[in-house]
C-alpha cells in the first residue's frame, strides 16, 4: 500500500490551472485536494466545487475556512451542498483565523477555543440531518434550525470535520472533538512532537485514541532539479509568514532576531516589492527547516520527517516552477 498524499492549492495559480492540477494529481494516484481560504484573495468553496465537479475519486477539503465569518447554519448548508456534488468526498477543515486580518475586518477573536467547540458541535448536529437543532451557546445560537430539504433526499451528510490547529490548547481541543487535525505548514518537523502530545491528551480525555484522529499536514513543497530555484520558489511565501504569522514561525524555532528584521521591512498587507526585499534576509537553512524544498530527493526526505513525527497524509503545497514535477515526484511513492 502506498503512502497517502494530497495536493494543496491556494492562489498561486488560476482556478482553471488548479483544476488541471487536481485532475493530474488524481490521475497520478493522489488521495485528496485541499483548497485554502485564509487571506482575502481566494474563497475556498468555489474552487472546491470546481475540483469536485471535475474529479471522480479524490477527497476535497477546505484547508481551512474560519470559524467566525460564516454562520454555523450557512456553513452546514454550504458543505452539505458540496456533499451533494461529490457525496462522501468532502472534508470541512476549519480554523480560528489570525490577526491582524481578523481585527481589520471587525472580528474580535475572543475565546477561540469556546467558539471553535460551539461551531464544530452545532455544524455536526446540522449535518446529521436528525431533526431541528437548538443550540444555546455563548457564540452559537440556533433555535430549531435544520437543513430544510424540500426537493432532495433528507440524509445524514458524511462530512468529517477537521480543525486546523496551531497552538497546543487548540490541538488538545481537536483531540477531544474533531475527526482530524489539519497540521499547519511552515513548521519544523519537531513541532509535530508537541502537537502529537497535545492531540493524545485531548483524545484521552474524550475516551479516544490518537489513532482515531486523522492528521494530514500542510507542507510547502518546492521541487526542481535546480535546487536553488526550488529554494527560491518557497522563499517568498516563507517570508510572508515570517512577517505576518510570527506565532507559527516562533513555533518552529525561528529566531526573534530574524523575525524582528523581517518586521522592519514588511507592512500589512505587504506589497510584492516588500516581500522580495525581506526575502533577501531569509537564509536557505530556514527555508529547508520549514519546507520540503530542493531537489526531488531532498523534498522526499523532508516529507518523510513530517510523517515520522505523526503526519498521516502530507498535503503538498506546490511552490516550485514545475507543479507536475512535484506531483510526479510523489506519485505512488512508498513514503
Amino acid at each position: 500500500m502506498t503512502q497517502p498524499v494530497a495536493i494543496y492549492l491556494q492562489d498561486a495559480h488560476t482556478i482553471t490551472e488548479a483544476m488541471e492540477f487536481a485532475q493530474y494529481a488524481e490521475a497520478k494516484g493522489f488521495d485528496a485536494v485541499w483548497q485554502a481560504d485564509s487571506r482575502l484573495v481566494r474563497e475556498a468553496c468555489v474552487p472546491m466545487a470546481a475540483f469536485a465537479a471535475t474529479t471522480d475519486r479524490v477527497k476535497i477539503g477546505s484547508g481551512v475556512v474560519d470559524c467566525w465569518t460564516r454562520n454555523p447554519a450557512r456553513l452546514a448548508s454550504t458543505f452539505s451542498t458540496l456533499d451533494d456534488l461529490a457525496p462522501g468526498r468532502i472534508i470541512l477543515g476549519i480554523g480560528a483565523w489570525w490577526d491582524p486580518l481578523a481585527s481589520k475586518v471587525g472580528i474580535e477573536r475572543k475565546r477561540p477555543l469556546m467558539v471553535m467547540r460551539e461551531v464544530v458541535e452545532s455544524v455536526r448536529e446540522l449535518l446529521a440531518c436528525d431533526g431541528p437543532v437548538t443550540y444555546n451557546g455563548d457564540f452559537v445560537q440556533l433555535d430549531g434550525v435544520e437543513l430544510d430539504y424540500v426537493h432532495q433526499e433528507r440524509r445524514a451528510k458524511d462530512v468529517p470535520i477537521y480543525i486546523g490547529a496551531t497552538g497546543m490548547q487548540m490541538m488538545e481541543l481537536t483531540g477531544k472533538i474533531a475527526d482530524g487535525a489539519v497540521l499547519n505548514y511552515m513548521v519544523d518537523p519537531q513541532y509535530n512532537v508537541r502537537a502529537m502530545d497535545a492531540l493524545e491528551a485531548g483524545a484521552t480525555k474524550a475516551g479516544r485514541s490518537i489513532d482515531d484522529i486523522d492528521r494530514p499536514q500542510l507542507i510547502v513543497c518546492s521541487v526542481d532539479e535546480d535546487r536553488q530555484a526550488a529554494l527560491d520558489g518557497a522563499r517568498l511565501l516563507l517570508t510572508q509568514y515570517l512577517g505576518q504569522q510570527p506565532h507559527i514561525m516562533a513555533a518552529s524555532g525561528v529566531s526573534d532576531e530574524l523575525l524582528n528584521e523581517i518586521h522592519q521591512v514588511l507592512t500589512w498587507p505587504a506589497t510584492h516589492e516588500e516581500v522580495v526585499a525581506a526575502s533577501k534576509l531569509v537564509p536557505d537553512e530556514v527555508v529547508q527547516r520549514c519546507t520540503a524544498s530542493g531537489s526531488p530527493e531532498e523534498a522526499i526526505a523532508k516529507v518523510r520527517e513530517y510523517i515520522a513525527n505523526g503526519c498521516t497524509t502530507p498535503i503538498l503545497y506546490p511552490l516550485g516552477p514545475d507543479v507536475r514535477l512535484m506531483i510526479d515526484t510523489f506519485s505512488n511513492w512508498d513514503g
